[in-house]
């Protein structure tokens, strides 16, 4: 298949390593392409199960025809060779607690000035539900959103955890597991863009957020998802913010 038209030629080189490598351990089943912008950026919000994910959700966003620019822990840039790699496709890296954290959100602005698909994790981290659903989310993706105005996309994933257990370290790619990924429409959030950012504000923008994300994995598990949202900070889960 074509590669995407950003993609540069390191971009293009990782995904011809990776897309067969990810064949030979998935059965990808991909579907609702038909939200994905094609003509303005926007961002694409996902949930976070294990460290395999970025694989899968970019893979889904490759096939259909984006080279995203994936927000990424900082830590990630130091460690050698992928530090390298993630650096020269353009990835985005995210200092959190520091006076970096703001030059991240620039960034991602950029990206999306530019037409780009930036991909985002929202929850900053494998989920700490105990039943992998989402948990309480950062505001960063809602401080984004609200600045820029651009269509949040969410995205739901899931079966990559089969592969690779959250937090696991063993690859099990045989027998090949299903992943499924699936975008939904746009999230709403016109009425909050003349608000005040205000703490309030930003804690509904990224409820919103995440709650798409929910129904969306909802539909894929094919069960009903629980009526509150683990919140790390206290180990339990708690009413939505």
């Amino acid at each position: 298949m074509p590669s995407p038209e950003r993609s540069n030629l390191t971009y293009r080189t990782v995904a011809r390593i990776v897309r067969p490598a990810m064949f030979s351990m998935t059965r990808p089943h991909w579907a609702g392409t038909e939200h994905l912008p094609r003509e303005v950026g926007f961002i694409a919000a996902v949930n976070h199960v294990t460290t395999l994910d970025p694989l899968t959700f970019a893979h889904f966003l490759w096939d259909a025809g984006y080279a995203p620019r994936i927000m990424a822990k900082d830590s990630l840039f130091r460690v050698p060779v992928l530090g390298s790699v993630m650096r020269r496709i353009d990835l985005i890296p995210v200092a959190r607690g520091s006076a970096q954290a703001a030059q991240s959100l620039d960034l991602a602005a950029e990206a999306i000035a530019g037409g780009e698909c930036l991909a985002v994790f929202p929850e900053g981290t494998l989920t700490r539900d105990p039943d992998l659903w989402p948990m309480v989310a950062k505001t960063g993706v809602a401080r984004l959103a609200l600045a820029t105005r651009a269509p949040v996309i969410p995205v739901a994933q899931w079966g990559a955890h089969r592969v690779l257990a959250p937090y696991g370290k063993v690859l099990h790619p045989v027998p090949r597991k299903r992943v499924d990924v699936v975008a939904g429409p746009p999230v709403d959030l016109a009425d909050l863009y003349d608000r005040p950012r205000d703490a309030a504000v930003l804690r509904e923008a990224t409820s919103r957020i995440m709650a798409a994300v929910t129904a969306q994995l909802a539909q894929l598990r094919d069960e009903p998802a629980p009526d509150a949202v683990f919140d790390p900070r206290t180990g339990a889960r708690t009413a939505a913010p």
